[in-house]
């Protein structure tokens, strides 16, 4: 019989033949005993996350509920042999999170000897690279150290995960369905993407398109499951999103937190402002006609060109930007909004758009685990820890001179 959660092909073709061999097991030594029994030392264990921003592709691809495509992608995963299927929801709860503490902590240092704001999200792959590849130095101090979900997910398998399961991470093979073909970049990009214990954080990443394709191509028997947890509950969670128009939310999340931190305002609905373009928002908090925080949505790499040539002219006024390399936002990415002639299918976007709104929104605050998880295996919210697992350094290289002429 093959071994439990087994993968190998060897292992499979010694379960069909060994019914059909006809040796006697008396006449078999130890030795030989040992030798035809599968070594699950050398076995991996498969983990799949799934970012949310996918769950809207495949909802509309098959024309399902956003509950039952996660269903129907969880089985067939599982039918591939993929031992656990994760939404990586809870990681960016934890990059929320530390964005909030962070922007606060910014905020408070700022002043006109030290420049800490404006404060540029990092959870974008694509402006990440960007800023550390193209703009260099005048950039670099302005993002945000919090990893990016994919990362911290990276982290809550190889490290919380494998500790839960007694599994070296090395045994771990983990694999992220993204919206995004940077994200295979991420998880290429060194520092960001190791663990505590020097292990790779992802190993690999497919699109959502990419995962469809398979789908398409498959012929296999699927049976729809349930996604799994990290700590094993036995009742099935439902799929929830973060306060983003068409992303994680980060942008909302840090404004109702430093609205109330550093003012003591509880803001629940927030106004955005469409300025230059229908990718570019404002997000003020005012108070005796006093503007008190100014925030901004930039998507799109025109966009982006515009905020870095006021930043460096010294005319840009926000406090807090959500940096986003795609127009429209994570919904738009490459690997799931695009036609075969490489343009963005309008029509399969806006229904993504309307799917993803009604997913249910829950404050990153409101997670139990996630508090449980910061005491358990961050040892406090404040600790060195939570420094070393959830944050990052970045590259910090010469920027180009021809850096604002590149064609996007």
């Amino acid at each position: 019989m093959k071994c439990e959660h087994c993968t190998r092909k060897e292992c499979s073709k010694k379960s069909k033949t060994d019914d059909q061999e006809n040796v006697s097991t008396d006449s078999s030594s130890p030795a030989q005993e040992n030798e035809e029994k599968c070594d699950t030392s050398k076995h991996r264990v498969l983990v799949v996350s799934v970012c949310p921003q996918s769950l809207p592709y495949f909802a509309a691809k098959f024309n399902l509920s956003v509950t039952d495509a996660s269903r129907r992608l969880c089985g067939f995963l599982k039918s591939l042999g993929v031992h656990y299927v994760f939404d990586t929801t809870i990681a960016a709860d934890f990059s929320i999170l530390e964005t909030q503490k962070e922007f606060v902590r910014r905020y408070h240092r700022h002043s006109e000897e030290q420049r800490e704001l404006p404060m540029m999200t990092s959870a974008c792959p694509g402006w990440v690279r960007y800023a550390e590849r193209v703009l260099g130095p005048p950039v670099i101090p302005h993002l945000c150290t919090a990893k990016s979900p994919q990362q911290v997910m990276g982290s809550l398998v190889k490290d919380y995960f494998a500790r839960k399961q007694n599994l070296s991470p090395e045994k771990i093979f983990h694999v992220v369905v993204a919206p995004c073909y940077d994200k295979k970049l991420e998880a290429l990009r060194e520092g960001l993407s190791t663990t505590l214990n020097g292990a790779r954080g992802t190993d690999c990443v497919l699109t959502s398109g990419e995962i469809a394709q398979i789908m398409e191509q498959s012929d296999l028997s699927v049976k729809d499951t349930a996604v799994d947890t990290l700590f094993g509950d036995v009742k099935e969670a439902a799929v929830q999103r973060h306060d983003g128009v068409s992303s994680d939310g980060h942008l909302a999340h840090v404004f109702r937190h430093a609205a109330r931190e550093l003012f003591g305002e509880h803001v629940e609905e927030i106004t955005y402002r469409a300025l230059r373009n229908k990718d570019f928002h404002e997000v003020t908090l005012e108070k005796n006609g006093e503007v008190l925080l100014r925030f901004a949505a930039a998507y799109g790499f025109r966009n982006i060109q515009n905020m870095i040539l006021k930043l460096r002219k010294g005319k840009f006024p926000y406090h807090f930007v959500e940096v986003l390399a795609c127009p429209r936002g994570c919904l738009n990415g490459r690997g799931q909004a695009q036609t075969e002639d490489g343009h963005t299918d309008r029509a399969l976007l806006q229904q993504m758009e309307g799917i993803y709104s009604g997913i249910p929104m829950r404050p990153p605050e409101s997670s139990a685990h996630v508090q449980e998880l910061y005491q358990e295996w961050l040892e406090g919210t404040e600790s060195p820890k939570v420094q070393e697992v959830l944050h990052t350094t970045y590259q910090s290289l010469e920027p180009r001179t021809d850096g604002l002429d590149i064609k996007w």
